[in-house]
């Protein structure tokens, strides 16, 4: 049997994280004014905290360098160890890609809701909360996604998360947004950042997705808050020094790289439609709603092998599952190659598949 070889031009659709600076991000990273970020004196940095604060619709801002940290400190700020439980959908960033570092670092257990998309409703975070039993843990962070990740770039509707936030506080209970992509999110429902990210304790955005930058992510909460994530972010090794430089591309991307965030939807529509016309492909094209495709099909981890060495990277998910993510960088011809090439790893699979019957 004829193997397949590698192409000599990739199309990486591994995540939004493959993006690298333009030239004209690189030039405004340059031109930074910058002072010492740990001191409080790096007014680029400070301009950049003060903007995603008013963005999310929160008080104070705090940046760091990466989202994962950004989780990691939000969780320890309303956590309190012994025996706190973070209520999140089952395949939420901190519980399948943060190396147990909620339970590392803050003492947290997590109790997962398990959705089909990683959007939950009211009803099934009321009946996740545990009563008040001393044998029990103790419910007491809730986690929201926007928009999903491994749900498929699901966007929550706004009335869904404020049904979600009313029985949070109905009970006492903090609440968390992770927006690795909420800008994402927000271009492609219309609605404002702040809408979504408001109502919650803390927030953040991540910079080095489909906005663009080679690093960053900004933290968002009362001023109270965000004073005590100070202390983490020294505790764990994430004060800096001229971190300017990097909050100049950060803000380059805010005035230059948002409205843009459409051209990815577009392109993971058209490689959504694509795919879906594949005979072995399983997806559902018009639920793509952000820059994220996950799609079906037979031995997930053979299939990306097959794409690798057709010169497609994705992210298995799990043996059914795969995620491609489009973002800036990539054309519209790029995806369409894409499909391409998973036609011809099919017809591979189908051809390995025959040779062992």
């Amino acid at each position: 049997m004829t193997r397949p070889v590698r192409a000599e031009k990739r199309v990486n659709l591994f995540s939004d994280t493959q993006t690298v600076p333009t030239a004209e991000m690189l030039h405004a990273m340059l031109a930074a004014d910058v002072g010492d970020e740990q001191r409080g004196t790096d007014p680029t940095v400070i301009r950049l905290e003060a903007r995603v604060a008013e963005l999310l619709g929160h008080e104070a801002a705090l940046f760091l360098p990466s989202g994962t940290m950004c989780n990691a400190i939000a969780i320890r700020l309303h956590i309190r160890p012994g025996g706190d439980e973070i209520i999140l959908d089952e395949f939420a960033h901190p519980a399948e890609s943060e190396a147990g570092g909620a339970a590392a670092m803050s003492g947290a257990s997590m109790r997962f809701l398990h959705t089909a998309t990683g959007i939950f409703d009211a009803a099934e975070l009321q009946a996740a909360i545990r009563p008040r039993d001393r044998n029990m843990p103790r419910s007491r962070l809730v986690v929201v996604e926007q928009p999903t990740n491994l749900g498929g770039g699901r966007i929550w509707p706004l009335e869904r998360i404020q049904a979600v936030l009313d029985v949070t506080r109905r009970h006492g209970l903090r609440a968390h947004l992770d927006g690795a992509r909420l800008m994402n999110a927000a271009v492609a429902s219309g609605i404002p950042a702040a809408a979504f990210a408001g109502g919650f304790d803390t927030a953040w955005i991540d910079f080095a997705k489909g906005l663009g930058c080679p690093m960053g992510a900004v933290l968002a909460g009362s001023a109270e808050l965000i004073e005590e994530a100070w202390r983490f972010k020294q505790m764990w090794g994430g004060a800096m020094r001229q971190t300017g430089y990097v909050a100049a591309a950060c803000l380059y991307a805010l005035d230059n790289n948002v409205d843009r965030l459409a051209e990815d939807h577009e392109n993971a529509r058209v490689l959504a439609d694509g795919l879906g016309e594949l005979d072995g492909i399983e997806i559902q094209p018009d639920a793509v709603q952000t820059n994220i495709v996950v799609f079906r099909v037979h031995d997930a981890p053979r299939f990306a092998r097959l794409l690798d060495l057709e010169g497609v990277d994705v992210l298995v998910v799990d043996e059914e599952r795969l995620r491609a993510v489009t973002y800036l960088g990539l054309t519209r011809r790029d995806v369409e190659d894409a499909v391409e090439r998973a036609r011809r790893a099919l017809a591979h699979q189908r051809n390995e598949l025959g040779s062992v019957q």
